[in-house]
C-alpha cells in the first residue's frame, strides 16, 4: 500500500540525483564560473597553480551569493586543490630531508 509519504520520498529523491548530475557538471567549471579551461587537471597543477585556484575558490565562497550547488562543486574543488597542494608540500618536505640526509619527519 503506497501513501503520500512514499511519493513525497520518490519526488525528493528524483531531485537529489538531478542535484548530484547538476553538481558534477559544475564541478568541471573554473572558479569564476565559466567552463573550465582545456586542460585544467588540478593532478597536472604546479603547487602555485593550485594554490592561487585554491585562492580563487576560497574567496568566491566567502563573497557568496553562489547557488547550494555551485557552493558544493567550489568546496569540491578547493579540497581537490588542497589536497594537491599538500601532495606538493609532502613531496618538497621529502627532498630537503633527502638532501640534508635527515630522516623523514611524519606529518
Amino acid at each position: 500500500m503506497s501513501d503520500a509519504g512514499d511519493e513525497d520520498f520518490e519526488v525528493r529523491l528524483i531531485e537529489v540525483e538531478e542535484t548530484v548530475q547538476v553538481t558534477a557538471s559544475a564541478a568541471t567549471d573554473d572558479v569564476h564560473g565559466g567552463p573550465a579551461a582545456p586542460g585544467d587537471d588540478i593532478q597536472g597543477m604546479s603547487y602555485e597553480e593550485a594554490r592561487d585556484a585554491l585562492v580563487a575558490v576560497v574567496d568566491r565562497l566567502e563573497r557568496g551569493g553562489s547557488t547550494l550547488e555551485e557552493s558544493l562543486a567550489l568546496w569540491e574543488r578547493g579540497e581537490a586543490l588542497a589536497a594537491r597542494c599538500e601532495t606538493w608540500l609532502i613531496g618538497a618536505r621529502a627532498r630537503l630531508d633527502a638532501a640534508r640526509g635527515a630522516a623523514p619527519v611524519d606529518a
